[in-house]
């Protein structure tokens, strides 16, 4: 079976290998004819950004690059891309990287022509029927790890630096016009990243498909994402040059991030305030948290991961569940426990509020309270 196809789910997707060189067509398709690329520092001088600059330059499409991206972006990243997008009469977005450069790039697409400051469109209510739409320039997403499926969102996640809390920034036109997934792309990363971004791909999925609320479509596609990362991370942790197995972790990351609009729960609830205040790795933060939020929310969830465990080919029900998980994090050197990451016990009591407001947190199937939820980081770290 090849691995390649154009999807349309839930936007225009150019899957499979060497698609990169679709660039410049792609921005085109997407009515873009000067765009600004926005990654982060460490992939700025990387040779797969060189090439995708080079894509476009030579289609008369600019050569031009962002990369003051931290690896939680903040509203002064924000600023500062949106003032070289306007500065250089930019009228698109190339969003190429991980989880911080697909974000950071979406955002600065969506506010570089807002009056109102970033924070009046955080994910509440109707909140971002405050935008000008007419104003949102459109962008085109280039995913080059497997992990957080940005590139398949209407939101971006960012920092504010002042309270170190992290918002959900949402509008429907956020979503990328196009989405290139070249699986070459991914071959790069470090092992840690690999696995770090893995996990993400692997938390969205058990959440998404722990989560109490009723959306089977999203169900459905989450388990079958379980499936892709276990089959195929331990593969691409173990050889980076297994393009069979980073292509099926980069559809594993899309269906995330698909699948994840059911809901998240106590793991990114406990992850996102960790990177906001001690700016942690993401997805390896996810993975530090999962096995107390699986002993938490067992009474709720037993037989929803025996039935997903016994999909998955993995036998004793939970405990197999419960089992697995723990050595496919010892397999990919996942630490145990978050002070391994230099996670502090002196800031529990600021990061249990901040859990308990993050927006993951009511779609965790035990309901969180300040006890169970400062147990858990007790346990964690």
């Amino acid at each position: 079976m090849k691995l390649e196809g154009n999807w349309s789910y839930p936007t225009s997707v150019r899957f499979g290998t060497g698609r990169i060189k679709e660039l410049a067509e792609a921005c085109k398709a997407a009515g873009i004819s000067k765009p600004l690329l926005v990654t982060d520092r460490g992939l700025a001088g990387m040779d797969i950004t060189k090439n995708a600059l080079d894509i476009l330059e030579n289609a008369g499409l600019g050569r031009a690059i962002f990369s003051e991206v931290d690896p939680n972006p903040n509203e002064t990243n924000l600023e500062a891309g949106i003032k070289v997008f306007n500065d250089g009469g930019h009228d698109g977005v190339v969003a190429f990287g991980g989880g911080s450069g697909l974000d950071l790039g979406k955002l600065i697409a969506f506010m570089a022509g807002q009056t109102r400051p970033v924070w009046d469109f955080e994910d509440i209510g109707d909140w971002w029927t405050r935008a000008d739409a007419s104003k949102i320039a459109p962008n085109v997403a280039v995913p080059t790890t497997a992990g957080t499926g940005s590139e398949m969102g209407r939101a971006g996640v960012l920092t504010n630096s002042r309270t170190h809390v992290k918002k959900i920034i949402f509008h429907p036109k956020v979503l990328p016009s196009v989405v290139i997934c070249d699986p070459e792309l991914t071959v790069g990363m470090p092992k840690a990243i690999t696995a770090g971004t893995g996990m993400d791909a692997f938390a969205h999925c058990l959440e998404a498909y722990s989560s109490p609320f009723y959306h089977p479509m999203s169900q459905g596609i989450a388990l079958e994402g379980l499936r892709l990362v276990k089959e195929n991370l331990p593969r691409v942790y173990r050889n980076a040059d297994d393009l069979e197995a980073r292509a099926h972790m980069m559809s594993a990351a899309a269906m995330g991030a698909v699948a994840f609009q059911k809901g998240l729960g106590a793991i990114h609830a406990l992850s996102h305030p960790v990177g906001a205040v001690y700016n942690t790795h993401h997805g390896t933060t996810n993975a530090v948290v999962m096995p107390a939020v699986l002993k938490l929310n067992r009474p709720e969830i037993e037989d929803r991961i025996a039935a997903a465990a016994a999909y998955l080919g993995i036998a004793g029900g939970f405990d197999g569940f419960f089992d697995y998980v723990m050595s496919l994090r010892a397999e990919l050197g996942i630490p145990d426990r978050l002070g391994d990451m230099g996670v502090g016990t002196d800031r529990i009591d600021e990061m249990v509020e901040m859990a308990l407001e993050d927006p993951s947190a009511g779609g965790n199937p035990v309901k969180l309270t300040v006890a169970n939820t400062k147990a858990l980081f007790e346990a964690c770290i």
